[in-house]
């Protein structure tokens, strides 16, 4: 049933943090929107902001927040001039959230800028891995993970992509407590190996969650990544040439990678745009 029409624009702002990187991260969040605004009949916008590249900042006229994943270390840009920008952007958008206004702004953060909000609120240790992991891999919930609505329709585990150079690691629990934070999703325990679980997934507040793994990923550009000789040399070298076969079955599952995509932005949207709703 579509959702009832809000009487005034949504705004959104993308913080595309891939650094001029050619990439298809940008170009599944537009068209998740473009999705998300037909479906409801919503006057929905959204406007792109280079953030690292060209040091672009949206301001707080905007609803609607998603930050992208992007190259490199999460460690090396502390103190960098588009890094200080960004989390006074961050900063401002926690303090208008602690105000009285009751429209508030939601944000949903994407792999490397999980990375910069998992450092930021010192939630756990951030390391580089050996080996990249890249793939379509479950993503286990944890106990706050199952009562997320974000998770909403999704299994236990679900499937998404997982493309990463960084992780975090070793969760703060009393960071987590002191902070009124959830850890919602780890990636999956691997018995044979002799390594700690990544965070996959953190409430950060009623208004902001993040993601290390990348749930605007399309199946079939997925797909074409899957069959280039590299980034298959990747997965079989990770996890074995049944497991990459594997992989590429699950992109004919349209219960597993694209019911993620389908499900978990467009029930983050659902959230703030009900919110907004509500508070007119």
């Amino acid at each position: 049933m579509p959702m009832a029409k809000t009487g005034r624009p949504i705004k959104v702002a993308i913080l595309d943090l891939y650094d001029g990187l050619e990439n298809d991260a940008i170009r599944s969040f537009q068209d998740i929107l473009e999705r998300y605004k037909a479906k409801n009949d919503l006057e929905l916008t959204y406007e792109l902001f280079e953030v690292r590249k060209r040091c672009e900042m949206p301001g707080l006229e905007f609803d609607i927040y998603i930050a992208s994943g992007g190259p490199g270390s999460p460690l090396d840009t502390e103190g960098s001039e588009w890094e200080k920008k960004y989390f006074n952007l961050i900063g401002e958008l926690e303090n208008h959230n602690l105000s009285d206004d009751p429209q508030k702004k939601y944000g949903f953060f994407v792999c490397h800028s999980f990375q910069l909000m998992c450092r930021h609120y010192k939630l756990g240790y951030i390391n580089e891995r050996r080996t990249t992991s890249f793939g379509i891999l479950p993503v286990h919930k944890t106990s706050a993970g199952l009562n997320e609505p974000v998770f909403d329709d999704l299994t236990d585990p679900f499937y998404a992509v997982d493309s990463r150079c960084w992780q975090v690691i070793h969760p703060n629990e009393k960071q987590f407590t002191d902070l009124g934070m959830q850890l919602l999703a780890i990636e999956k325990e691997r018995p044979h190996i002799d390594l700690p679980q990544a965070m996959m997934a953190v409430r950060y507040s009623d208004y902001f969650i993040g993601t290390q793994f990348h749930p605007e990923a399309d199946p079939e550009v997925m797909r074409a990544m899957l069959l280039k000789p590299h980034k298959k040399k990747e997965v079989v070298d990770e996890h074995g040439l049944d497991k990459y076969n594997e992989m590429l079955e699950l992109l004919d599952d349209a219960d597993k990678l694209a019911h993620t995509q389908n499900t978990m932005i467009p029930n983050f949207l659902d959230e703030a745009v009900l919110s907004l709703q509500e508070d007119e």
